[in-house]
């Protein structure tokens, strides 16, 4: 299967093959954004109460108000001309939009406070230019008098300007530090334009096909999403390519023809990248069960992006190598019997001792894994982004200055013939600052309940689980308070399902590839030890060193998901290779090959993948900078210790055992030392 790409001619053939497949791919590229959406009700469980009530509201007529509140501050307290310049920015409001309310001075006397709204949908260019107007009109103050425009709509306006052009931006990024580094990698003017521009290729197919199976399917296909596939793509499709490339450079020293060198290149790495590319699409592909839609939606759209780029690089990008030829490789060709440069074995000492080795690596993976007990997932909303915007400060300003009428509405969906007494239970529950009609229509009334405590408290959720429990049934509780409450439920539920499912399904990947239960089991153990180490120490720089208060609820799974994939996938370019030697060399020495031969390409995949994902940090979103750091740590564990330094001096140590239910004897004579590098000449064909 992995002769066409290598062929005389099949390399044109699918080159041009993937010419026009890109070609018809563009247009379905080009219209990502039809499936794209941030909105909430695209995040939460089809069955989540707060969903529901998006529903209802659906089908009321009239359209909501967006309200924005203003509110004015001077810490020292107001001063004689402050009540003048609020009220000629309160008249100019009024010209525009619906300002009903007259300033409400704090009881303090530090601050006044009044409201903006509009109708949703209105004439203007939208949310964001009517957020934008009325900041506009308050920045003119007196000195020492700050004003702040906040409340949900502004909340939801800042969030949208973060992701404003992120997708771009992450590519750009990505993009440069994947090139800085294979030119680092490789030394050679052209050589690392060959893997980057063909996993750009990837990266386009991909953006195509889950246009189209996110259009068949309805799945969500959020910013966060899209962008983590974009990182995965790249991520995944530099190591296929450094492993293909430093399978192909060694089989050059060994074949006169550059199709007989890539033929067998393949045939050595191309099962390894399969097998781990497709474990790795099917761990993702195994987040299809959350519950929570924009999980589900990572799962799909990775796998589907991994998919596409295995597709990719075993097969367009051998056909480009080989068309290339060996001066690609320029100034450091791999000449025909050339032995590669001499390298120091700096993994030799893991071998003195193995299992002393990979008890002090388990040991050290276990005390970063302490780490995780501190560990929250409760971020709120105000704590979302690397820097705090107006909405959110303006929040804090209106608890401090006007206590107990800091909360943000909640939204309540009952039929209108319960209306009546779903307003007696909202106003007699404890914590309730007000409760009113919104809107009526088609059999449902509306009802804005104002709770006394802040966003994204504690009280909050009490608040509304009082409302849940007491109001009459079918009444539903919507609203950001209540979706908060929702998506930490519904994260729960789906950490406890899809854990188990993955390492189910990594399971029998690698039992079906290596027939061996015993190393199965020791590969999923240490991969999973090391996902627990990088949430212990990422969760140390978030406190510590970044200063977050607390991580995404769905942060620990979707981490989990990642490392455990990328864990077995370099996993498996490991023991795969001493599986391939074992017969011939036993299975220490084979290992120790594997180590000296593979180690430094699996090093620098490791690299290039950590580095790409803690692109994800330079953005200005929590929830993804949290995602890019422990994401990166973790590769960065498995690659230079966990491989090395725990994987490879277990199978050593426990290799009577290892192989079970396969021959649990070794009886292969060591392989002398350097045999490895020499080369074995095939001269047929043309070069």
């Amino acid at each position: 299967m992995f002769t066409l790409p290598a062929g005389r001619r099949g390399k044109w053939v699918t080159m041009a093959l993937w010419v026009l497949l890109l070609v018809a791919a563009f247009p379905l590229a080009s219209g990502m954004s039809s499936v794209q959406s941030d909105d909430v009700t695209d995040r939460l469980p089809a069955g989540a109460e707060s969903t529901l009530v998006h529903d209802v509201e659906a089908r009321v007529p009239g359209s909501p108000n967006e309200e924005l509140l203003v509110v004015y501050h001077r810490a020292g307290g107001l001063a004689g001309g402050d009540a003048r310049a609020v009220a000629r920015q309160h008249d100019t409001l009024a010209r525009e939009f619906d300002v009903a309310m007259p300033p409400v001075p704090s009881k303090d006397g530090t601050a006044l406070m009044y409201a903006v709204t509009r109708p949703a949908g209105g004439a203007d260019a939208g949310t964001a230019a009517f957020v934008e107007r009325v900041r506009t009109v308050t920045a003119d103050l007196p000195a020492g008098l700050s004003a702040e425009v906040t409340g949900p709509t502004a909340v939801g306006a800042d969030v949208g300007a973060v992701f404003d052009g992120i997708d771009t931006t992450l590519l750009l990024v990505t993009v440069l530090v994947v090139a800085f580094l294979l030119i680092l990698t490789y030394r050679s003017p052209f050589l690392w334009l060959v893997p980057l521009l063909t996993v750009g290729a990837a990266a386009f197919l991909s953006t195509a096909l889950v246009r189209v199976v996110a259009g068949a399917l309805g799945l969500t296909v959020s910013t966060q999403s899209s962008s983590i596939m974009i990182v995965m793509v790249f991520g995944a499709g530099t190591d296929y390519a450094l492993l293909v490339v430093a399978r192909y450079r060694e089989q050059l020293r060994r074949h006169a023809d550059v199709h007989a060198a890539m033929r067998a290149a393949l045939r050595g790495v191309g099962p390894a990248i399969l097998a781990s590319g497709s474990t790795v699409a099917l761990g993702l592909a195994c987040l299809f069960v959350a519950e929570m839609n924009d999980i589900s939606g990572v799962g799909v759209i990775g796998a589907i992006g991994i998919v596409a780029t295995l597709a990719t690089m075993l097969t367009l990008f051998p056909a480009v190598l080989t068309a290339l030829g060996r001066k690609v490789f320029w100034p450091r060709v791999p000449e025909l019997g050339s032995t590669p440069p001499a390298s120091r074995d700096r993994w030799r000492w893991v071998f003195g001792r193995p299992l002393r080795t990979a008890a002090g690596s388990a040991v050290v993976l276990g005390a970063l894994a302490i780490g995780m007990t501190g560990l929250s997932t409760d971020l709120r909303q105000a704590d979302s982004f690397t820097t705090t915007p107006e909405s959110v400060t303006g929040f804090a300003t209106l608890a401090k200055a006007y206590p107990g009428q800091g909360g943000r509405p909640l939204t309540v969906a009952t039929p209108t013939d319960r209306a009546a007494e779903v307003l007696a239970v909202a106003h007699a529950t404890d914590g309730v600052v007000s409760a009113e009609t919104s809107r009526e229509g088609n059999g449902w009334t509306l009802v804005d309940v104002v709770p006394a405590a802040g966003p994204d408290t504690d009280r909050e959720a009490a608040v509304i689980a009082r409302l849940r429990a007491d109001l009459p049934a079918p009444a539903l509780v919507g609203g950001e308070g209540a979706e908060r409450v929702d998506t930490e439920a519904a994260s729960a539920r789906d950490t406890w399902l899809v854990i188990p499912i993955v390492l189910a399904v990594v399971l029998v990947v690698l039992f079906l590839l290596l027939r061996a239960l015993a190393a199965s089991l020791l590969v999923v153990g240490a991969v999973v030890l090391s996902y627990l180490a990088a949430l212990g120490l990422g969760t140390l720089v978030f406190h510590g060193l970044l200063g977050f208060a607390a991580a995404e609820p769905t942060m620990p799974v979707l981490v989990f998901v990642f490392l455990v994939a990328f864990g077995v996938d370099y996993a498996i370019f490991l023991v795969a290779r001493i599986a391939e030697d074992r017969a011939e060399l036993g299975t220490e020495a084979a290992t120790r090959r594997a180590v000296a031969v593979t180690g430094p390409v699996i090093a620098s995949a490791g690299l290039v993948l950590a580095a790409t994902f803690a692109v994800l940090a330079s953005l200005p979103f929590v929830p993804m900078v949290e995602i890019g750091v422990v994401v990166a740590v973790g590769v960065l564990l498995q690659t230079l210790l966990v491989a090395p330094a725990l994987l490879a001096p277990l199978i050593v140590g426990l290799r009577r055992w290892i192989w079970w239910p396969g021959p649990a004897t070794d009886d292969a004579e060591p392989e002398e030392p350097g045999a490895a590098d020499q080369p074995v000449l095939v001269t047929e064909g043309r070069s």
